[in-house]
């Protein structure tokens, strides 16, 4: 399908002003400048509660926000890793569209502010992931969760982290779901996806490749980085899934939903036609922003039996 009409005005304003590629950039600017387009989130919803805490990690104590629709307890949970190409973003950038799943799933979203790269390179951030979720399955009722439905999730960089903490967690996952935005599965650049869609579509090719040379320490981690490349996917939880049709990352998100099919997991997948890598973050200037949180509310009410008050 063609560009919708939402998506091309973002591309053309993007052109206007000569956004750079943050392959041209240092972490740091390229931190400031994914920090600009906050504004395009628009208006945070209100919830029952925004709670920071601060939790055990692997390299200390590790920040998470939790965000209650409301003041019941022992609410179901979806655990969530922001993206950023495991280099930019933080808490903030994924603020609005966790309070619009919190109200439309009825679920607790714990947020989790896990270490970025360069400075922490791979496995570092996986590690993290895999210590929040374990906190969220074990220790969560102290922040009124219910440990026996724990979900997991993330954008990009954050749904490689995500499914690769899953896959980790190998006999003791418990996990009752996972949503992948638009995920990171595979240290690869030569999907059709990623030829069609290389450049002018924000998220380019050679940003895709400055994000994983920061991320990991040599290119010989990328298989072990890869989700996609895992033996076994059985184990992986009911999964929902969702591509944008003019994305480079939409081939590999795509396959690995027929991979988990094939291996006897129940998948949805959603493609959402004539839009972009990053889209989810944009709910003040393209719509399909707040189909995705209505689409991901119905999945988690479906998944973890939670009704919306």
């Amino acid at each position: 399908m063609p560009l919708d009409s939402q998506t091309k005005r973002v591309l053309d304003a993007a052109a206007a002003v000569a956004a750079p590629d943050y392959a041209t950039l240092t972490p740091g600017e390229a931190r400031a400048a994914h920090l600009q387009t906050l504004r395009q989130a628009g208006p945070p919803e209100e919830v029952g509660s925004v709670e920071e805490r601060s939790i055990p990690g692997p390299a200390g104590a590790l920040r998470v926000r939790v965000y209650r629709p409301t003041d019941d307890r022992a609410l179901p949970a979806l655990v969530y890793f922001h993206g950023g190409g495991w280099v930019v973003g933080n808490l903030d950038t994924a603020d609005v569209p966790l309070r619009a799943i919190a109200n439309r799933s009825g679920c607790a979203i714990v947020s989790v502010d896990y270490r970025l790269a360069p400075e922490n390179k791979f496995p570092a951030p996986l590690d993290d992931a895999r210590a929040a979720i374990e906190w969220a399955c074990r220790a969560g009722g102290e922040a009124g969760i219910d440990v026996t439905r724990v979900g997991v999730g993330g954008d990009s960089a954050g749904g490689n982290l995500a499914v690769s903490a899953a896959l980790a967690m190998g006999e003791t996952n418990s996990l009752a779901c996972e949503v992948l935005i638009y995920p990171v599965l595979d240290y690869s650049f030569d999907t059709n996806s990623y030829e069609e869609f290389a450049e002018g579509y924000l998220l380019t090719r050679a940003s895709m490749q400055w994000y994983w040379n920061h991320y990991l320490d040599h290119p010989k981690d990328g298989a072990a980085a890869s989700p996609s490349r895992a033996a076994d996917l059985s184990g992986l939880p009911p999964s929902l899934i969702i591509t944008a049709e003019y994305d480079p990352l939409r081939d590999e998100g795509e396959a690995f939903a027929a991979r988990l099919r094939g291996s006897g997991v129940d998948v949805r997948l959603s493609r959402y036609e004539g839009t972009i890598h990053g889209f989810f973050r944009m709910a003040a200037v393209i719509d399909a922003a707040h189909r995705v949180t209505e689409e991901v509310g119905a999945f988690l009410r479906t998944v973890l039996g939670q009704e919306v008050r």
